[in-house]
Order: C-alpha cells, then structure tokens, then sequence
C-alpha cells in the first residue's frame, strides 16, 4: 500500500486528475518468475482521468505516466493495466468497460 500511496501522490501532482485509481494485481500473477510468494505490489494498474490528455496519442499519455512514476517503476514489476482518457473520454463509456 506505501508504493500505491507514493504513486497516487506523484501522479496527482503531474496530472491533476479527475479520477484516479490505483490497484494491486499481483495476485493475478502468483508464480511468475521473480515474483516472490505472497508478494504484492508487483503488478500495478493504474487508470487515470486528466485534462493533460487530450489531443495526445495513446504513446505520449502512456510515456508522461511513466516519466511521472519513473522512481516508483523500479519497486515494480510491472504496470499491468494503463488506461489514460480524458474526461470526455471516460464519462463516455460505461465502468465496465475500463477494466479487463
């Protein structure tokens, strides 16, 4: 949960988002290699709501979120779920079609 807070807080600086959420999904990928067992905070998702998106292709959003977390990154393993929209963008389409 430390790295989840660390992340919310230098992602909320850059972005100033409408919506942020951010979620462990280690245990989705339990017997990975190098994932240790029992561990979490290896498999992040990350969905996040912001005015700075728009008019940016899906690669710039992606490449300003990983600048923004560089530091976080190498706790990781791996961002698992990245989804950058723009307000319009998200209050276009239902909830469940964020998550897979």
């Amino acid at each position: 949960m430390i790295l989840q807070n660390q992340i919310r807080e230098k992602l909320s600086a850059a972005f100033a988002p409408s919506h942020l959420e951010i979620f462990d999904e280690s245990h989705k990928h339990a017997g990975h290699a190098g994932a240790p067992p029992g561990s979490s905070e290896t498999h992040i998702g990350i969905i996040i709501v912001s005015d700075f998106f728009a008019g940016k292709s899906r690669i710039e959003r992606s490449r300003a979120v990983h600048k923004a977390i560089a530091d976080e990154m190498k706790k990781f393993h791996a961002l698992t779920v990245l989804k950058t929209m723009t307000p319009e963008e998200y209050y276009g389409i239902g909830f469940g079609e964020l998550r897979d």
